[in-house]
């Protein structure tokens, strides 16, 4: 379960920096942000769709 929640924390820390990156018209930030939220995204869905929330024994 704590795995799921770091990769939420993550997650959402890669939708902050996309907003910010791209208020700033950083390109370079905006791809490293926008590549985070996809990649740690799909983590975390998918672990919330294997292992459950919270996590099954």
């Amino acid at each position: 379960m704590g795995l799921m929640i770091i990769f939420a924390l993550t997650t959402l820390l890669g939708i902050f920096g996309a907003v910010s990156a791209m208020r700033n018209k950083n390109f370079l930030g905006l791809g490293f942000a926008v590549l985070t939220f996809a990649i740690f995204g799909w983590f975390t869905v998918m672990t919330v769709l294997n292992h459950g929330y919270p996590t099954a024994h």
